[in-house]
């Protein structure tokens, strides 16, 4: 199960940004593309592990719009972007996304108490996007469904879930030891 995503993980390059061992994966970065047979096999497991119902899909900018819109078209569900930039919009909501790498200000747009979404994004490493989004998203007064990342690396599904007294499901778990991706045994 899976195998397409486990062999791309396996061969991806992987670079150091300050302390942090961030892997080059097609899924998330299109680097080198995206195999529509890898895509398809993500998109699909996503879909088949979604709990619940809901009304929309959301993903945070940028690594998580193309799964977002490739579950869309699979349900039908419309999706929700939560940006990078702000843009001023009534009912706008700010937040702080910190990662292992970076810290920035996003924003929720299109969203409303009593919304019910699923949440899908490509990575959780530090678990700092999703710590923001989840405490954004219960502010507004939004109902998570569901929380689905592609890529569980490092800690931050434990702190996510430990938290927000949730269950964050991955697809797969991988481990960067020595500039190597690794596959963990889950």
């Amino acid at each position: 199960m899976l195998e397409r995503l486990k062999a791309s993980l396996e061969n991806a390059p992987s670079v150091k940004f300050q302390d942090y061992d961030y892997f080059v994966f097609s899924i998330a970065d299109g680097i080198p593309s995206v195999d529509t047979a890898l895509f398809s096999e993500v998109v699909d497991a996503i879909h088949s592990r979604i709990e619940g119902e809901y009304d929309r899909i959301v993903t945070a900018e940028a690594m998580g719009i193309h799964l977002a819109a490739g579950l869309s078209l699979k349900t039908g569900k419309p999706f929700t972007i939560i940006r990078k930039r702000k843009y001023g919009l009534p009912g706008e909501k700010e937040f702080d996304q910190v990662t292992g790498y970076s810290s920035r200000k996003m924003y929720i747009n299109g969203l409303a108490r009593g919304d019910r979404v699923v949440l899908i994004d490509d990575l959780i490493s530090t678990g700092g996007t999703l710590i923001g989004i989840l405490r954004a998203l219960n502010q507004i007064g939004v109902r998570v469904v569901d929380t689905i990342i592609v890529i569980d690396k490092g800690t931050g599904r434990k702190k996510v879930e430990e938290k927000f007294g949730i269950r964050v499901k991955t697809l797969v778990g991988i481990d960067v030891e020595n500039g190597r991706v690794r596959i963990r045994e889950e």
